[in-house]
């Protein structure tokens, strides 16, 4: 059953990583991306009880376990945390299929974003560098100033 489901995964990422190969050829990645992040923010909360994101980091952990894609890993810090992965299949296959556009935030990012911010709103979601162009994808989350419940 385990490499059943690590070859769904692999088809998944596979699947990901076409879609993002033709948006980008067909000149529209930049507008989908944009589309879908609505999208996904006005239906965060949702998403996240899909997924049983219950605290902001569950977003990425239950992301990793699910899709066995990134290998994230949360540390906290002063006023929210930190989750850096090192590894990302979405991005490996996305690479062999020729490298020329990223998958980060149409297929990753965005959908995170949106879980964290449909259990706690008042957060902020910074990404501060990916594996499409750095040799790791960090993102900082923190609570707004002001906002402190």
């Amino acid at each position: 059953m385990e490499q059943k489901i690590k070859t769904l995964q692999t088809y998944y990422a596979a699947a990901l990583a076409d879609s993002t190969l033709r948006y980008g050829k067909a000149g529209i990645l930049d507008e989908v991306t944009a589309e879908k992040r609505a999208e996904q923010m006005a239906g965060g909360a949702v998403l996240a009880e899909r997924f049983g994101v219950k605290e902001p980091q569950d977003a990425f952990l239950k992301t990793a376990e699910m899709y066995g894609c990134a290998d994230w890993v949360c540390e906290n810090m002063d006023g929210g945390f930190t989750a850096t992965a090192t590894r990302c299949m979405l991005c490996a296959i996305a690479r062999k299929m020729g490298g020329q556009f990223s998958p980060c935030q149409v297929h990753c990012l965005s959908p995170m974003e949106a879980m964290v911010k449909g259990v706690t709103p008042n957060t902020e979601f910074a990404v501060e560098s990916t594996l499409w162009d750095s040799d790791k994808c960090k993102v900082r989350v923190s609570v707004k100033k002001g906002m402190e419940e």
